[in-house]
């Protein structure tokens, strides 16, 4: 018995589904696996020159210093406890960032 018109599509529908979800689970394989290389790679290195980062503790925050050009680096949430902690010109000066 020969499958219908129907039948064929449905089967190469489910087909390409399976293969595209093989597909989709190796890429996201890959990005873990580049996500967590480019981590190490960059970890603790300056965004600017590259550099080492050092941690320098800032009323009782911990701030990044790069050790060549002597940015300083905030990590999520650091602006607004530094922010805090400062009154005056520095207060209207993180203002700005505030939205």
């Amino acid at each position: 018995m020969k499958p219908t018109e129907h039948e064929d599509e449905y089967i190469a529908k489910m087909e390409f589904e399976k293969k595209r979800q093989i597909v989709a689970e190796k890429h996201q394989v890959l990005a873990l696996t580049e996500k967590d290389r480019l981590k190490e790679l960059h970890y603790m290195s300056c965004p600017k020159c590259g550099m080492e980062l050092i941690e320098v503790e800032y009323k009782e925050t911990k701030i990044d210093e790069c050790s060549e050009c002597r940015g300083i680096w905030l990590d999520a949430g650091e602006l607004s406890r530094v922010s805090n902690f400062e009154k005056g010109a520095l207060d209207k000066l993180f203002s700005v960032f505030k939205i």
